[in-house]
């Protein structure tokens, strides 16, 4: 009954030191992979700090086009209003022409008569002034 008490004991001491081999295997292989691990957040955190440097530097680029862009839109919009006061100027000088027109033909419709009886007296001069020369 020794025997089987030492044969038990030699099993479980065996037993013990394949599993201490195994885990001392996995323990090796999670100590590969976690410093794997750590060189690839170092590795990340140099390409994030990278990023955050080009993206500051385009979100300032952008911050300067997009004021360039309000100061050119505030010029335009002088420019549009500049050529709004041109275009009413020019309306209401057609309109000033227009009324002179009417007038003109105003005038000219009321006084048809006097004019034609005038021409009608300047030609009767002229013919009396030719007869006055022959």
């Amino acid at each position: 009954m020794e025997i089987l008490l030492y044969i038990a004991a030699l099993i479980a001491a065996v037993a013990f030191a394949v599993l201490v081999i195994y885990l001392a295997g996995t323990l090796k292989e999670t100590r590969r992979t976690m410093h794997n691990v750590a060189n690839t957040l170092e590795s990340l955190e140099q390409q994030m700090q990278g990023i955050t440097t080009e993206t500051t530097a385009l979100l300032n680029k952008t911050n300067q086009l997009a004021e360039d862009m309000q100061e050119k839109s505030q010029k335009l919009n002088n420019l549009v209003e500049g050529i709004q006061g041109v275009g009413d100027s020019v309306k209401q000088f057609n309109g000033s022409l227009q009324k002179i027109s009417n007038e003109i033909v105003k005038e000219s419709e009321e006084n048809k008569e006097t004019a034609a009886q005038t021409v009608k007296w300047g030609q009767a001069i002229l013919d009396l002034w030719k007869r006055y020369k022959k």
